[in-house]
């Protein structure tokens, strides 16, 4: 059973003496996390290992932002859950990773829904009062191959219909990121068919499994290839033939998938008698609202 923990400004200071928010890739900390000693989320909570920690994810809304996302990280990139908004002015969250971003000095929340007249947000307790702390989702750090960085904040709920207040927190929200020159989406169920994102919630553990040798994603490649129409199952079991494993089969199939090297289309869903249908790279592409930057914001 989960406590009853409240968030006060006593359990907001034990985070920030933890470290909470702190940290990159591996070393990376959550600000909010999925744990018997922190407040209970209202959603369900998910713990995915992958790169070499766990992520934790406090809702269903928040784990298919997560997997909309994974798709588009290269070696190099980042990706941050539950990251932790500045109150007061600090350096760009890029000096995290480059240090010649130290000296770019952005506005906190505080600074901002002043300048916007937005209410900011406050919890109590134990006789004191302070500022909360908001989150983004996920923060996403790319690295180009010139060795530029840029992020992209993915803030999620189940529906786009809002109500004010929660308008409110997310327009300060996404000028914070505008601040600095970040990009921001907001991603709710509104924008992606709901078959992807089950099939997404279906095939995770081995899309982000250990990554298949080579020959593996190339035996699925041509099974998707020269069996067009015929069912997962169909497929499978000639990846399976082909690599002498059935897991190592359904590793293979599922990050070819993922990683667009075999295309297909999603919305046909995940099921085992259900064909596979080879799609366009672009149409591909369209399935995942990240990659195609679609936002349920207006």
């Amino acid at each position: 059973m989960r406590t009853t923990k409240r968030f006060t400004p006593d359990v907001l200071d034990g985070y920030r003496a933890i470290g909470r928010g702190l940290g990159t890739f591996e070393s990376y900390i959550p600000w909010h996390r999925v744990s018997r000693s922190d407040p209970a989320s209202r959603g369900r909570s998910h713990l995915i290992t992958w790169r070499g920690r766990h992520y934790e994810l406090l809702s269903d809304g928040e784990l298919l932002a997560f997997l909309f996302c994974t798709p588009l990280l290269a070696l190099g990139d980042d990706l941050r859950e539950q990251f932790p908004l500045s109150l007061e002015a600090a350096p760009h969250e890029l000096a995290a990773y480059d240090a010649r971003y130290a000296a770019q000095e952005c506005p906190g929340t505080l600074d901002i829904a002043k300048q916007l007249g937005i209410r900011h947000p406050q919890c109590r307790g134990s006789g004191r009062s302070a500022p909360w702390v908001m989150t983004t989702d996920l923060l996403k750090m790319r690295c180009a191959a010139d060795g530029a960085r840029s992020l992209l904040a993915v803030a999620c709920k189940d529906g786009s219909a809002l109500p004010k207040r929660d308008r409110e927190l997310l327009t300060i929200e996404k000028e914070y990121w505008s601040q600095r020159d970040a990009s921001w989406l907001f991603l709710s169920r509104d924008l992606y068919h709901p078959s992807v994102g089950e099939t997404l919630q279906r095939t995770w553990p081995w899309a982000l499994a250990p990554s298949a040798p080579d020959r593996a994603l190339s035996a699925a490649e041509r099974a998707v290839t020269d069996w067009p129409g015929r069912s997962l199952t169909f497929i499978l079991q000639h990846i399976s033939e082909a690599v002498h494993d059935s897991e190592l089969a359904k590793r293979a199939l599922w990050q070819g998938i993922w990683w667009g090297r075999i295309p297909v289309d999603l919305r046909r869903g995940w099921r085992p008698h259900i064909p596979l249908q080879l799609i366009s790279s672009a149409d591909f592409k369209t399935l995942n609202p990240v990659s195609s930057g679609r936002s349920a914001w207006n």
